[in-house]
């Protein structure tokens, strides 16, 4: 049955008004990183690359940069290794408190950030009265951060899980291999890209993350938060749009590298379940 001219237009039109109100401020972003006025006012002047000569220049977003990707970093690498033994524990094992673990990891990422901030402001301030090394600084901010990146680890590799069959890693088994090599080289192959997708995706998350950062950094500083103590004081915004520019010059071709190895291998869908 072919859909009438009045619906597919109806939904076309719906369609680019969900597009534009999700990409127009982007757009807006980049002609105003490419002005040569030194104020964001519309129409934009003449096109310039003043304000990334400026950016490149200026060294303090550079080291706010360098510290987000290191908080990223380290936060990333917690959350591949207990997002993926979460998922493995929740998918091939039963035991009591397994829906409890499950609500556990996620609800970090359900919670407000502010909520989260402060709790963990103060968990680690008590921690540091009772003579722990807890002082707020980039590695608390990466500890803040690992907590709700976990999940997004998890949410991959278990879905990966529960697509995957389990009849290569019995056949492994009947031909000899022990659990260490069946895992090693029979499932990691095949939940690889969940966990790539799972960790971009969680770098990416870090990588922006403003309010828990806000509670949990000590005397460093952040590109977000760099970039909100600039807007709060209204100063260098075409400076603000080019650094905008680069950043989403980076995260979007990792969120889609993401997208592309979190798909289902063909293979794999061929393979029938266990």
């Amino acid at each position: 049955m072919r859909t009438p001219l009045r619906v597919r237009l109806s939904l076309g039109t719906a369609a680019l008004l969900v597009y534009a109100f999700l990409y127009l401020p982007l757009l807006i972003i980049f002609i105003y990183a490419f002005n040569s006025d030194t104020i964001t006012s519309w129409p934009p002047q003449q096109p310039s690359l003043q304000w990334f000569h400026v950016l490149f220049s200026d060294p303090d977003p550079w080291t706010a940069l360098e510290n987000s990707v290191q908080v990223a970093v380290e936060a990333t690498i917690v959350a591949v290794f207990l997002g993926t033994a979460a998922a493995f524990a929740l998918q091939r094992f039963r035991f009591l408190g397994r829906e409890a673990l499950n609500f556990g990891i996620t609800l970090p990422i359900l919670l407000p950030g502010i909520i989260t901030g402060v709790a963990m402001t103060t968990w680690f301030t008590q921690l540091t009265q009772w003579g722990l090394p807890f002082e707020l600084s980039l590695v608390t901010v990466a500890i803040g951060h690992a907590t709700f990146c976990i999940v997004l680890v998890m949410n991959n590799v278990l879905a990966r899980l529960r697509r995957t069959s389990r009849s290569l890693e019995e056949a492994s088994m009947d031909l000899g291999a022990d659990g260490w090599q069946t895992f090693w080289y029979v499932t990691l192959p095949s939940i690889r890209g969940a966990i790539i997708a799972g960790a971009l995706l969680a770098f990416t998350l870090s990588l922006d993350e403003v309010i828990v950062t806000f509670f949990l950094i000590g005397a460093q500083n952040t590109l977000p938060l760099w970039i909100l103590s600039h807007i709060r004081q209204g100063i260098n915004f075409p400076e603000i749009d080019a650094i905008a520019v680069v950043v989403v010059s980076i995260s979007i071709p990792i969120v889609l590298i993401a997208q592309y190895l979190a798909r289902e291998p063909a293979a794999q869908r061929a393979v029938p379940k266990a």
